[in-house]
């Protein structure tokens, strides 16, 4: 039985640890001026959800040094090294990160960010890391925070329950012994994505306020984000060709976009095709119906086929009759 579609997989960042999650439709914040010399005094640039929840979540919007395009301490990210990193995608990919350099950089910055709070961390405890390898303290620093995750047996049945059509007709015993670790490594997942979004409390980090704005303009111009800005509920569906709860879903947001035309926005978008707004929006698993209120805030997930019944209860509860 195959549950997960690795969307991050295809893509050469590294992103498994890092999450594109959304909770707010603008978000502006007042975070303290840097102590780096060089840094201005400015209030925090306004985010689009979906353009930023990760290891920069906090990041500070500062006048950098011209090619410059994030600094946290000794830690130094240019143009250069973002141009390099985009050059190691695939042909066919290429081009959604380079409308896509935000995400890029983060994903860039994630692993180099927990390496230093790690380090700091072990630092301040005293403990003797030499001969560990930076993989080995980042894991020993994250497991320190997510923990030991476990599911119950009513969440492995409720899965269960919701996606008996990816499970292919077997039975729940049958399939048990796949649905729980899937579960675990989602709760985990989670979880970390909530640790690694703090690490902007921890330490300064800063990011090049001009070049972030500009990306942050070129990241919306996607069918997503456009649906997200319009001013209606919006429902999008994650799929690919071939996934057959996807194609059982197809004729039903056929019939759902005529149904809610001038209301609402029904949205498929193809994992495949769209390999890095898949990876920003945290596509693991396919089908996912990710709902947005009319202000662009993300209000449920749905992972698996939902009958048209189901999804139209949802959209009543975002207004749309």
């Amino acid at each position: 039985m195959r549950i997960t579609v690795s969307i991050i997989a295809v893509v050469i960042l590294g992103a498994a640890l890092s999450a594109w999650a959304a909770d707010g439709r603008a978000i502006s914040t007042s975070a303290p001026a840097s102590t780096q010399p060089g840094a201005s005094t400015k209030p925090a640039i306004i985010l689009y959800p979906g353009s930023v929840s990760g290891a920069l979540t906090h990041a500070k919007p500062v006048d950098l040094p011209e090619g410059v395009l994030l600094r946290c301490g000794e830690l130094c990210l240019t143009e250069k090294d973002l141009s390099q990193e985009i050059a190691k995608g695939s042909p066919e990919v290429q081009g959604q990160l380079k409308k896509n350099k935000f995400f890029v950089l983060e994903n860039m910055a994630t692993g180099k960010l927990l390496l230093l709070a790690a380090k700091a961390e072990a630092a301040k405890a005293g403990k003797d890391i030499s001969g560990k390898s930076d993989q080995e303290l980042i894991k020993s620093y994250m497991a320190g925070r997510v923990g030991e995750v476990k599911v119950t047996d009513r969440e492995v049945a409720e899965f269960y329950q919701n996606n008996q059509d990816v499970c292919g007709g077997a039975k729940l015993e049958q399939v048990r012994a796949q649905i729980e670790p899937y579960l675990v490594q989602q709760r985990q997942q989670e979880l970390t994505s909530k640790q690694i979004a703090t690490l902007g409390k921890q330490m300064i980090v800063e990011v090049s306020d001009p070049w972030t704005r500009d990306q942050v303009i070129l990241a919306q111009d996607n069918v997503v984000d456009r649906a997200r800005l319009s001013g209606k509920p919006s429902v999008v569906d994650f799929g690919s060709k071939g996934c057959r709860p996807c194609e059982m879903l197809a004729p039903i947001l056929e019939t759902l976009k005529k149904k809610y035309e001038g209301r609402a926005n029904v949205l498929f978008v193809s994992v495949t095709q769209e390999q890095i707004l898949a990876a920003r929006y945290g596509i693991e698993s396919i089908p996912v119906q990710v709902f947005f209120d009319k202000d662009g805030r993300e209000v449920l997930r749905h992972t698996g086929f939902w009958p048209q019944a189901e999804i139209e209860k949802q959209m009543a509860k975002l207004g749309v009759k």
